[in-house]
């Protein structure tokens, strides 16, 4: 990913501020979720995203009906985490995030070969979960 002398490395900067703020504002729309969880106060969107859920029936299936305001009070955080799928850790886990941030700083502090190779499996995870997380219901 090099380029030319008066843009080398630009390219891999890029990315990798690209990279970091995408996982920041990952992580930041997370603890919300979380928040919103932990208080009872669970939406549709807020599970369906934390579970991995595509679709409101699994949402129905897993957690059961809302309650009148259309929030579901009984959900805990232990719940969400027992019904997470593949696409749930790809959308909103933490782990994920931190090790895509710290893959990144490995990726412009080392000089070897592999590092774009790093650098561009971090963006495609991080890519891949805002893609993901299109589809959820609303």
């Amino acid at each position: 990913m090099g380029g030319y002398p008066p843009y080398s490395g630009f390219t891999e900067f890029a990315v990798a501020l690209g990279v970091i703020l995408s996982a920041i504002v990952s992580l930041l729309g997370t603890s919300s979720r979380k928040r919103m969880i932990a208080q009872g106060e669970a939406r549709l969107q807020d599970l369906a995203e934390m579970a991995g859920f595509l679709d409101a029936r699994q949402v129905l299936a897993v957690f059961g009906p809302p309650d009148m305001g259309r929030t579901w009070r009984n959900v805990t955080l232990l719940d969400v985490r027992r019904a997470r799928t593949p696409m749930g850790w790809l959308m909103s886990s933490d782990l994920v995030d931190y090790v895509c941030i710290a893959a990144v700083v490995i990726a412009l502090m080392v000089d070897h070969k592999l590092m774009p190779l790093v650098l561009l499996t971090a963006l495609a995870v991080q890519a891949s979960g805002w893609v993901v997380s299109m589809r959820v219901p609303r």
